[in-house]
């Protein structure tokens, strides 16, 4: 097997790498929209079944098969299904998490350039106005503004390239050791005067009371496929990083820490967002606006709002960071292993994904009006940015996801899994059961679902 070359110095620096990992913009922006979108207590209950059956199990797996094979996604899943005696085709799942992480990130990188551009905005001019008209103006104007966007994006994606070049405990560990207390510390101010500026009551009922009526299919699909995504399994991701791990380390702890914290970095987000959309009787089902639109109206309408507004930007610039060096990451720690100096690994795929991100600036503008799939009724007016979000989320992701667990389940010996996380008999066969039953049979409900419901 091939050994890693560097190594996270211990459990605090692994695990704040993992939650940073997990903690991106899902957490902070997409999660409280899904929330507010889908009625409040009845998603939250669906999505926390889904973190049981379907993350949890696929994490202690991807944890696993990483520590095992000591190398890159798809070197070390090779290296597990050698000793295992199972074909080398399986190592195409550690090949097709690279590729979602490397296209992800190409768009991703755009958005935390959007946080970057509204924190030197905000700064520079403070909120743009009171009104809806006002908020909405400016992010027209930036999605206007193809080459201020590019400039962000660059800025973005440097910040993430220097802290990947230095390595992984002199780089990815230290900056996740600086970002994550710094992230908890900003959203728990951010709660805070949230909650004694806003309408704390109708936020707790909003999150914790079940309306029957949202207990539907619908919403338990887009809960359970939230709780599938929001952390990352299925990309390889926690393969490429427990690659690191000594063997000291409890990999059913950091499941569950990174699990855990990652749902709190979440649910404290709402708490941050909801009591002032609720104070000021604004929608808590904007939708994606709902971070770049509808909140900095709301801070707009408070006393200190501005530099409420500053905060909550530079939170997701943190958050963004921290998972956009795990997605670089992966690329690189393949690049490495087959002999590439880390800095110009991480320089060279870095500017591979900045061009690439590119493609996702001009859908907002110049390719806005652009279809490529105009011909096929479902992609009639998908842009080129929804065509790649489509690809890697309902597409890529499921499809990993998929595979490891048909790996894990059926390939490789239930002995083998148990080893390595310092499992029991009776809990290693549940991890199987749900590895060979429970998670593909969820992951094949929620990629073929939007088609008959």
């Amino acid at each position: 097997m091939t050994q890693p070359r560097d190594f996270w110095s211990g459990r605090i620096g692994f695990i704040l790498a993992m939650v940073g990992a997990a903690v991106g913009l899902g957490s902070i922006w997409k999660f409280p929209y899904e929330v507010g979108t889908h009625g409040g207590g009845a998603f939250l209950l669906f999505y926390f079944i889904g973190l049981v059956l379907i993350v949890f199990p696929l994490m202690l797996v991807e944890l696993a098969i990483g520590r095992r094979g000591r190398a890159d996604a798809a070197r070390a899943i090779a290296a597990v299904a050698a000793a295992a005696g199972a074909s080398r085709l399986w190592t195409l799942c550690g090949v097709l998490g690279v590729v979602a992480a490397f296209i992800i990130l190409s768009f991703y990188s755009v958005i935390g350039g959007w946080a970057v551009a509204y924190a030197v905005d905000t700064v520079l001019h403070g909120l743009p106005g009171a009104t809806a008209q006002a908020t909405q103006g400016r992010f027209d104007a930036l999605l206007a503004a193809p080459a201020a966007m590019a400039a962000y994006h660059l800025a973005f994606m440097a910040a993430v390239t220097f802290i990947v070049a230095r390595g992984i405990a002199s780089g990815i560990e230290e900056a996740c050791k600086i970002l994550m207390p710094a992230l908890i510390g900003l959203i728990i101010v951010l709660a805070l005067f949230s909650m004694t500026q806003g309408d704390i009551g109708a936020t707790l009922r909003f999150l914790f009371r079940i309306d029957t009526a949202h207990l539907t299919l619908r919403v338990a699909l887009e809960a359970l496929g939230l709780g599938f995504f929001s952390i990352g399994v299925g990309m390889s991701l926690m393969i490429t990083y427990a690659a690191y791990a000594g063997a000291e380390i409890d990999l059913r702890q950091v499941a569950i820490v990174t699990i855990v914290g990652d749902t709190a970095v979440s649910m404290a987000a709402g708490l941050a967002v909801f009591p002032i959309l609720f104070a000021e009787g604004l929608d808590p089902a904007a939708g994606p606006g709902l971070m770049f639109v509808t909140i900095p109206l709301a801070f707009a309408r408070i006393p200190g709002g501005t530099l409420a507004a500053i905060g909550f930007f530079v939170l997701l610039i943190v958050a963004a960071i921290a998972s956009a060096i795990s997605m670089l990451e992966m690329p690189v720690a393949l690049l490495t292993r087959r002999g590439w100096p880390r800095p110009r690994a991480a320089a060279i795929s870095a500017a591979v994904c900045w061009f690439c991100g590119l493609a996702t600036v001009l859908s907002f503008n110049r390719w806005a009006t652009w279809y490529p799939l105009a011909a096929i009724p479902a992609f009639a007016k998908a842009t080129l940015f929804d065509l790649l979000d489509h690809l890697t989320s309902n597409l890529m992701l499921p499809l990993g996801g998929f595979f490891l667990a048909l790996f894990a389940g059926w390939v490789l010996p239930c002995r083998l899994l148990a080893e390595e996380i310092g499992l029991g008999a009776p809990a290693s066969r549940a991890l199987q059961f749900l590895a060979r039953y429970v998670v593909p049979i969820c992951i094949a409900v929620l990629a073929l679902a939007p088609f008959f419901t």
